[in-house]
């Protein structure tokens, strides 16, 4: 008699996930774990190593060392078996435009398994619930990117997946486009869907996430609730912007007295870590006429998810296409579907 798998009960759990390219080392010790239900956002710059993890996890890739089980499956021993139970959309709509969106959804349906008839049935469903019954016979090609991100992760949705793993989904969407895919994946999780998510997007981590992992260099450097990783980053910020960005770097000194650490230029912007909030701006005045500094603009705030990724990796987050891997999304879910 075959013994069923033994499972803590985690809905997504990675131990010491290592992955080389050649000489350069991906994944480093990668640990993770999402309790069923919840959203775990995984932030990084890009090169992270975020996709790579999200490959493993999916099955479209095997760690050098280390091993992770999703919805209680190995991810290597279990892999076929484990295709069935979740859900992979990326940050490119990974749909055939020369198909209409219920040809798209039915294929999909077919890849895993299902007969013509649940299929079409599913895909149908579907396209109600994303909003597209009306587009559904239409080509992808004559659909809005909002539309076809939509479309994307109703594919992902297929198989009714208990585990959804969603690697920058709204890269390049509008914000109103942003907007509904968030309110869609809050459903989906409302319902009792796990979801991993990977974003650059803080304010999508902020909203979306129950707890947050930070990646850098291919190892977890932080992990925690969005309050808890802003805890750890001190108090008020001063945020002063010049008109000329080559005076930011200047100024990190000039106002480092003022700061409870070394201030950080980002651009034509300082953000600054006030050791005293009273009187911030004047006092940054002061020194910056001075050393005949003028501001553009200087605001004190709250710690944002913005410093908490500033602080750890010493860089603000960047919104290329993030991907450390030569495989595109399509090929991605019709190895899940296999």
């Amino acid at each position: 008699m075959t013994q069923a798998p033994q499972t803590s009960g985690l809905a997504i759990e990675a131990t010491g996930l290592t992955k080389r390219f050649g000489e350069v080392e991906a994944l480093r010790g990668v640990d993770l774990r999402v309790e069923p239900g919840t959203v775990l956002g995984v932030l990084g710059p890009n090169g992270a190593g975020k996709t790579t993890t999200v490959r493993i996890l999916t099955t479209l890739m095997q760690p050098d060392q280390g091993t992770a089980r999703v919805a209680g499956l190995d991810v290597v021993r279990d892999a076929e078996q484990l295709r069935h139970k979740i859900g992979l959309a990326g940050q490119y709509a990974a749909v055939d435009e020369n198909l209409s969106g219920a040809e798209n959804l039915t294929m999909v349906g077919r890849l895993y398994g299902n007969k013509r008839g649940p299929a079409k049935k599913r895909a149908r469903e579907l396209l109600d619930r994303f909003r597209l019954d009306e587009a559904g016979d239409r080509l992808v090609r004559t659909y809005s990117g909002g539309m076809r991100r939509r479309l994307d992760l109703a594919a992902a949705l297929v198989a009714a997946p208990p585990v959804l793993f969603l690697d920058e989904p709204t890269t390049g969407l509008d914000p109103r486009s942003r907007l509904n895919l968030w309110e869609t994946i809050e459903e989906l999780v409302g319902g009792g869907t796990t979801v991993l998510l990977t974003t650059q997007y803080l304010d999508e981590a902020d909203r979306l996430a129950d707890n947050i992992a930070v990646i850098d260099h291919g190892t977890v450097i932080a992990e925690g609730t969005a309050d808890q990783l802003k805890g750890r980053v001190g108090g008020d910020r001063l945020d002063v912007t010049f008109a000329d960005p080559a005076h930011a770097s200047t100024a990190v000194d000039v106002l480092a007295s003022l700061s409870s650490e070394r201030p950080v230029a980002s651009g034509d912007t300082v953000h600054v870590v006030m050791a005293e909030t009273h009187g911030a701006i004047t006092r940054a005045v002061r020194a910056l006429d001075a050393q005949g500094l003028e501001a553009d603009d200087l605001v004190v705030r709250r710690p944002t998810l913005d410093d908490v990724f500033l602080t750890l990796t010493g860089r603000a987050t960047d919104t290329g296409d993030g991907k450390e891997g030569d495989k595109t999304d399509d090929q991605a879910r019709q190895e899940v579907a296999a």
